[in-house]
């Protein structure tokens, strides 16, 4: 009994807490993108930082690769004048140049591994706020379109005298509904002229017997032919 109310109870706050979530769900949607904002800018901020320092690092190694190039060409020339004195304490500046610039490189590629996978990080974030950005305007129009049926339809069926399009149709059904007065008129017409047995004298006239009474297309043409 005891885990049924139990069981009960957590499905009511559950409801509870889905209907909340429903009915703040654009709050909660630009609360979520504002959340995210800050981070994505720390995270430009940090891969800005260490793409500085890459660069910086490429500089020195280039300034370095010059010198340790220029230093290794003028101790050749020393070794091929015989002039060792010179070219001892060169060859030790050739050497901690080439410790240095080995560390330098190590450093320069960590930097560039570092900045990549920030880099990935950075981009995947910022369309996953522009896509949030571009959903919380879809469930804005969404939302817009819900409110306008939901009054449309409360005032269809709640109010209490007939809507103006029930009353529309109405109208529309009643003068459809109408009889022609023009048809009836017709129709008033041919009931007289039968009952008058003027349709049958006109019959009889259509094939030629008796006196015409109404202007044809033959005998038109037969007076013309004469005069």
């Amino acid at each position: 009994m005891i885990r049924t109310l139990a069981a009960l109870i957590g499905g009511a706050q559950a409801r509870a807490e889905d209907r909340v979530r429903d009915a703040f769900a654009l709050e909660l949607i630009d609360q979520s993108i504002r959340q995210a904002q800050p981070s994505l800018r720390a995270a430009k901020a940090t891969l800005s930082r260490l793409i500085q320092r890459e660069r910086s690092e490429d500089r020195h190694i280039q300034a370095l690769a010059s010198r340790h190039a220029d230093l290794t060409q003028r101790t050749r020339e020393a070794l091929a004048a015989g002039r060792d004195d010179l070219a001892m304490p060169a060859a030790e500046a050739i050497a901690a140049m080439e410790n240095e610039l080995a560390l330098r490189q190590a450093t320069h590629a960590r930097l560039q591994a570092q900045s990549a996978r920030l880099r990935a990080s950075v981009e995947a974030a910022q369309r996953r706020v522009i896509d949030l950005k571009q959903g919380a305007v879809q469930a804005r129009a969404v939302r817009r379109e819900q409110d306008i049926q939901t009054r449309l339809t409360h005032h269809l069926t709640n109010n209490l005298t007939p809507a103006p399009a029930d009353e529309a149709e109405e109208l529309i059904f009643r003068v459809l509904g109408r009889d022609d007065p023009f048809e009836q008129s017709r129709i008033m017409a041919e009931i007289e002229a039968d009952l008058s047995h003027a349709g049958i004298a006109r019959q009889l006239e259509s094939h030629g017997f008796g006196p015409a009474t109404r202007a044809t297309a033959a005998t038109v043409l037969a007076r013309l032919r004469t005069n």
